[in-house]
């Protein structure tokens, strides 16, 4: 199949299925939903039923056309060499988004659960296809680790990528651990990106001084 219109199709099911549950819970959710928590997990948002149910779904068909518009617009046009794992992050981002949906309409419902604790597994499945998606990367301007340094130098592009790769792999795990240990859930949800971010701009600035 095309890889665009693999892309529109499982991103065009994933967002009739968060539109489709607005439909369906619309009739059962209060006039203002809880939309928004803070760290602790407690309610400190919210909105109008319309638009908390439109919220989402909105946000998962403009995160789908962003994937499907970035091959188009980078100058690099290097994506076909790793546009299966590009796709597959775009489609699981887009799930995530949809995923983030059903935990809001849950709880509206009356569901008592802790809402990090439903995240934290899913994040932590981003954080490891995404580091699936940086060891495969070709130079662009998108998506790896794109520094002044590994963009000037493919080889320091390539040693770097690798490395965030595996933080990333081993970020997932952490980030879904905040699914049994709630009370620190933010850290290990927030912690292993901050942390790529340190190594790769230390890392690859490192490396790009060892070959000047």
């Amino acid at each position: 199949m095309d890889p665009d219109r693999r892309l529109l199709l499982g991103g065009g099911v994933l967002v009739a299925i968060a539109a489709v549950v607005s439909v369906l819970a619309h009739p059962e959710m209060p006039a203002e939903m809880a939309t928004h928590w803070n760290a602790s997990g407690d309610v400190d948002g919210t909105m109008s039923r319309e638009l908390g149910l439109a919220l989402l779904p909105v946000l998962a068909l403009g995160t789908l056309g962003l994937f499907y518009a970035i091959p188009r617009i980078d100058p690099r046009e290097d994506f076909e060499s790793f546009r299966f794992a590009y796709d597959a992050l775009a489609l699981a981002t887009v799930a995530l988004v949809v995923w983030v949906h059903g935990l809001v309409v849950l709880v509206n419902l009356g569901y008592e659960f802790g809402i990090l604790q439903g995240l934290a597994p899913a994040v932590g499945a981003i954080y490891v296809l995404a580091g699936y998606v940086t060891e495969r990367a070709e130079q662009n301007w998108f998506v790896g680790v794109r520094t002044p340094w590994t963009l000037e130098d493919e080889q320091v592009w390539t040693e770097t990528n690798q490395l965030v790769a595996q933080l990333f792999k081993v970020g997932g795990v952490v980030a879904a651990a905040g699914a049994l240990v709630p009370q620190y859930a933010v850290a290990l949800i927030v912690g292993p990106p901050v942390v790529a971010v340190v190594v790769s701009a230390g890392y690859s600035y490192y490396r790009y001084q060892g070959t000047a």
